[in-house]
């Protein structure tokens, strides 16, 4: 068995080019696309440091500097600000990687999810790690802080998952329970299986794009043969894990927005300018115009 780690790191594959999104994604990473008036990068970072992460390690593309000039400190702009007298947006940009860590890494080639976490090996290192695909923005942190405890608590790696129509599964991934759920949403698994037909799947439970994962599947990685698509599919490798150590998926129960498509991330824009206090009235006032 793996032994139990906290988990202080987080990998956000953020090297994808973005084409659903084009011709925007042609100059701006799709990654830095606001919600409200918030990099969509940004809600993903702030939920990892709300379940306790300290390092954020970015899986980007050369293709996309501008992700890495989010990151860097502009003096000259944070002084600007102040002498204007915005001093609140002066503090938010001070804050950008103030508390927390944050490494860039790149992934030349777009060879699948599998091969975007291998490349954070190196910054890893020996440690259990959250993976957040950027697609995916959660209401919360709380999902997330419960997969680290369960990871923590069994020495094996954790998905997060969601149960979904069974004539929707062949989209996704899709867990395989080998026992019970309990009470708190915790499923102990035995495999995975990348869309498959609804008569093959093995339950309705899908992949939600959370996972906290033990250091030695990068070895599993490392072995990988393209599957699904051509691509190395980080599935394959947790289906090389679950054959030898455990493997539990966590339920969701949190709010959820997929933001790969347009209207996702319109859907997306409005609920989190909902429950922006500074944005809901006024957006409550024109929705109902229309």
């Amino acid at each position: 068995m793996v032994p139990a780690m906290q988990v202080r790191a987080a990998v956000i594959p953020a090297a994808g080019s973005g084409t659903s999104f084009l011709p925007a994604t042609k100059a701006v990473p799709k990654e830095l696309l606001p919600i409200g008036d918030v990099p969509a990068i940004q809600i993903i970072i702030d939920e990892a440091i709300g379940a306790g992460i300290e390092h954020i390690v970015v899986v980007s593309s050369p293709t996309k500097p501008g992700i890495e000039q989010y990151f860097e400190r502009d003096d000259a702009l944070i002084g600007l600000l102040k002498d204007t007298g915005r001093d609140e947006m002066a503090d938010r940009l001070e804050a950008i990687g103030r508390d927390w860590r944050v490494t860039i890494t790149y992934q030349d080639e777009p060879l699948g999810l599998g091969h975007a976490v291998g490349c954070g090996r190196d910054v890893v290192g020996d440690e259990a790690f959250a993976v957040l695909l950027p697609d995916e923005l959660m209401g919360d942190s709380s999902l997330l802080a419960q997969m680290c405890g369960v990871c923590a608590s069994t020495g094996g790696s954790v998905v997060g998952v969601k149960k979904v129509p069974l004539d929707e599964v062949a989209a996704y991934g899709v867990v395989a329970p080998s026992g019970p759920m309990t009470d708190d949403g915790v499923i102990p698994l035995t495999d995975l299986v990348e869309k498959p037909e609804p008569s093959a799947a093995p339950s309705e439970f899908i992949l939600i794009g959370r996972y906290v994962l033990t250091p030695d599947v990068f070895g599993d990685i490392a072995v990988l043969e393209p599957g699904t698509g051509g691509e190395l599919q980080l599935t394959d490798a947790l289906r090389r894990q679950a054959a030898r150590s455990p493997l539990h998926g966590v339920l969701s129960s949190i709010a959820r927005y997929d933001t790969s498509t347009p209207l996702g991330y319109l859907e997306a824009s409005i609920a989190f300018a909902l429950h922006d206090p500074d944005l809901s009235g006024d957006l409550r006032t024109y929705l109902a115009t229309l």
